[in-house]
């Protein structure tokens, strides 16, 4: 038996008043503990102070997960309210005082996407997006100020060249869906009905896209992992100074206080660092919520009055954590004896049992394995809730067995150098706070193995192969809004432009059968005018010159036949359109222009263009035009082939477009696509993972600096006796790193059983199963970082001055 001397606390006396029963005899103590908590003096108010701390930074993390639903209604209605209001309409409002044309254009800028609007007035009171106090004129702009600082500086020089207008204003906050947004109003007298869109208001509630059950069940589990390693912090916090706190409650067995008083009175005493570390971590997320806008997390920013918390959430933070605080210490306390006489715990203790730890993952499996394979979009509404209870259950089942798991194999260990026999002799006689600490780590990494298994299995599903050919060409261009002549000046526009090594670009013009026909839709195909080094890039042609001209055929024979309507060799096809036609297309409608395909021209087969099409139809070379294609209604592809010793390369093309036609569609080709619900998942996990990191390393660092501080007297004697200090530094070490390996052990093992069952709930095989390596290199680092960050106060520890006692 390993008994400690009792010392006495200066603290309140206990009231001599008669005791009463039931809720009074209750609440009395718990006043008791909290008299003791912010009137006990120095320890008192330390550990108070501490555990103050810690509850504090879990609750700042709670209130901020949960403003989530607020923050994330806030932006989806500031996106709802500059929708246009005729985006879903089946016609476009008739021309008013209120109407607006506009136009939209997305480009990108290095790594950052600019939104824009081009506007144009067409009466005396035109509708106004939300943040603008009047629409732009032709020529100005109205920026964010994301964009509005970018631009200002020298960074921002080369895309002034793609926006070229004077900045007359900013976009105000309601019109914006995060401060860091990179968007702009622009006005631009050259829209035209037909070539833009036409609106007579800007607020649209929009219809939120349906997540995949796959992925409901994914963000089921991301939440359940996040935010259950913020209870295991709120637990250790409570605990902090239980050596201390058990002390002082062995003085007041000394003076009359039986044990179920003492142990209400330490409920009180956590109640009270509870209840301030609810303040703390109010005023926390207060003091960091102005600050919110200014910081981007991959690539996600917010407005700090979005961040409000959920009313029932709030309100579940505020009674769950003085709740939870005061149901820990009691369930602490039943393994110490507190006597008059002193704190008795045993040296070989009562063994930790088995049973119940593992009940704990075979329930929250039984919920979750009936499930496998039936979740579907009727049936996961309601199976999300009884899958996160099941996930929730395994995780919770992993940190009650990592206590267990601890003191079964530092039972068994013997011998070693010093310091190892140092850190395993303090793991045998109390390895519980360090298992308690540990346990955050576990839960996360379990909880992220399994979530990286259920990404790997779903992958296919939400990434999809575009058929684009980035080594071909990296970027595409296309606009609607040219006739031939200005059509062919684009693409020598672009094969000027610096850092531009090839371009396939075309001359596009839809041609119809003239003439009568039989059917409810006339013939129709597209001709596509290029010089032969093109055409071959987008079909089989083995003979090209100046003037030939060729009927292409695609792999899809429904699409042939409609060519071969269309385009006889020997007969007309009309260039021209008629007015339905035009405003359907895009552009105005120029009448009917008629060429001539010659006889002799020659069938070929196409291949896949760099962005992964077949263009079938009509092929021809400049040559083979005449001055019909000058009046055609025309348009323009171009797919770029970069140079990569140009710095920018890319950006030059942008600025070509813009100053071709500042609406022009420029887009990267890349090979595969990700799903934006799945992406948006992903960034999600990224974001969560990285505050919960921070906050287990915080958990663990100040459990190991509480552990010193409780050992500071031994600590200081064996250096007074001359242990070298590099030895005491290494026993801390070992005593982190025996436990964190147990705990990646544990996690490990029920990270993949939870996977490999979450896996089957949404009926897909496991794509690895060594998804936990990048895990477990992190639990080492996590080691070599706290036992780094321990260092300092364990050496000011080991100072002779530590030996100092009152």
């Amino acid at each position: 038996m390993t008994t400690t001397a009792p010392q006495a606390a200066p603290a309140p006396p206990l009231p001599s008043a008669p005791r009463g029963s039931g809720r009074s005899t209750w609440l009395q103590d718990l006043l008791t503990g909290l008299r003791f908590a912010f009137g006990g003096g120095r320890e008192g108010w330390s550990r108070t102070l501490l555990t103050a701390a810690g509850v504090g930074a879990a609750v700042a993390v709670l209130l901020g997960a949960a403003s989530t639903p607020h923050l994330l209604a806030e932006r989806a209605a500031r996106g709802d309210a500059r929708t246009a209001s005729a985006t879903l309409d089946q016609e476009s409002p008739a021309r008013s005082d209120s109407t607006v044309l506009y136009s939209t254009a997305e480009s990108d800028y290095r790594s950052e996407t600019i939104w824009g609007t081009y506007l144009k007035a067409e009466g005396k009171a035109p509708a106004l997006p939300p943040g603008l106090p009047e629409l732009p004129a032709d020529g100005e702009m109205y920026a964010s100020p994301a964009l509005r600082d970018l631009l200002g500086t020298e960074e921002g020089a080369l895309l002034r060249e793609r926006l070229p207008q004077k900045i007359v204003g900013t976009i105000g906050d309601a019109g914006l869906v995060n401060p860091r947004e990179l968007l702009f109003y622009a006005g631009h007298d050259a829209l035209a009905p037909g070539e833009a869109a036409r609106t007579d208001g800007f607020g649209l509630a929009s219809e939120g896209d349906d997540l995949a059950p796959a992925l409901i069940i994914l963000i089921t589990l991301m939440c359940v992992v996040l935010l259950t390693p913020v209870a295991v912090f709120i637990a250790t916090a409570v605990r902090f100074g239980g050596e201390r706190r058990d002390r002082r409650l062995a003085a007041l067995r000394l003076v009359g206080a039986d044990r179920p008083t003492v142990r209400r009175i330490a409920a009180g005493e956590a109640l009270g660092g509870a209840l301030l570390g609810l303040a703390v971590g109010a005023a926390l997320f207060l003091a960091l919520r102005p600050l919110a806008q200014y910081v981007e997390v991959w690539d996600v920013g917010v407005f700090a009055g979005d961040l409000v918390p959920d009313p029932l959430l709030g309100l579940v933070v505020l009674l769950g954590v003085p709740l939870a605080a005061v149901l820990v210490t009691l369930v602490s306390l039943k393994s110490v004896a507190i006597e008059p006489l002193g704190v008795v715990r045993h040296a070989k203790p009562r063994r930790r049992r088995l049973w119940w730890r593992l009940l704990l993952p075979a329930l929250g499996a039984a919920l979750l394995l009936p499930f496998s394979g039936d979740v579907n979009f009727y049936t996961v509404m309601y199976s999300e809730y009884v899958i996160g209870a099941g996930s929730a259950l395994v995780l919770v089942g992993l940190i009650a067995l990592l206590p267990w798991a601890v003191e079964a194999v530092v039972r068994r260990l013997r011998g070693g150098p010093v310091p190892w026999q140092l850190a395993t002799r303090r793991l045998q006689l109390e390895s519980g706070s360090v298992s308690r600490a540990v346990g955050g780590i576990t839960v996360a990494v379990a909880g992220a193995i399994a979530i990286q298994m259920l990404l790997g299995s779903m992958h296919e599903d939400f990434i999809e192969l575009t058929g684009q050919d980035p080594a071909r060409a990296e970027v595409g261009v296309a606009t609607n809004h040219a006739d031939g002549a200005l059509a062919q000046r684009m693409i020598a526009d672009f094969r000027a432009t610096e850092g531009v090594r090839k371009v396939i670009g075309t001359v596009n013009v839809y041609v119809t059968r003239p003439g009568p026909y039989e059917g409810d839709i006339r013939p129709t195909t597209e001709l596509h005018i290029a010089d032969c080094a093109t055409l071959r890039e987008l079909a089989r042609i083995d003979r090209c010159a100046d003037g030939d001209t060729f009927v292409a055929h695609s792999p899809d024979e429904e699409m042939n036949a409609w060519v071969d309507q269309s385009a006889r060799p020997g007969k007309p096809v009309n260039l021209g359109d008629n007015p339905e036609d035009a405003e359907t297309r895009g552009h105005r409608a120029a009448g009917e222009i008629l060429w001539t395909l010659p006889a002799d021209s020659p069938v070929v087969r196409t291949r896949k263009d760099p962005g992964g099409n077949h263009r079938d139809g009509v092929y021809a070379t400049p040559g083979a035009i005449g001055k019909e294609l000058e009046r055609a209604p025309a348009m323009t592809t171009a797919m770029i082939k970069l140079d990569p010793s140009v710095p920018d390369g890319v950006e030059h093309v942008r600025n070509t477009a813009a100053a071709i036609d500042p609406t022009m569609r420029v887009t990267n080709f890349i090979a595969v696509t990700r799903d934006r619900n799945y992406a948006s998942a992903q960034t999600a996990l990224m974001v969560g993972a990285s505050v919960l990191l921070v906050l287990i390393a915080a958990s663990l660092l100040v459990s190991t600096i509480e552990q010193l501080r409780e050992r500071r007297r031994v600590l200081a004697a064996l250096a007074a006796f001359g242990t070298p200090r590099r030895t005491l530094a290494l026993s801390t070490l070992w005593q982190t790193a025996v436990p964190v390996v147990l705990g990646i052990g544990v996690a490990v093992l029920g990270g993949l059983g939870l996977g490999k069952v979450m896996t089957g709930v949404i009926d897909k095989p496991v794509q690895s199963w060594w998804v936990f390596w990048p895990y477990a290199l992190t639990g080492a680092g996590v080691i070599v970082l706290i036992t780094l960050a321990s260092l300092p106060p364990l050496l000011r520890m080991t100072r002779p001055e530590g030996l100092r006692t009152e």
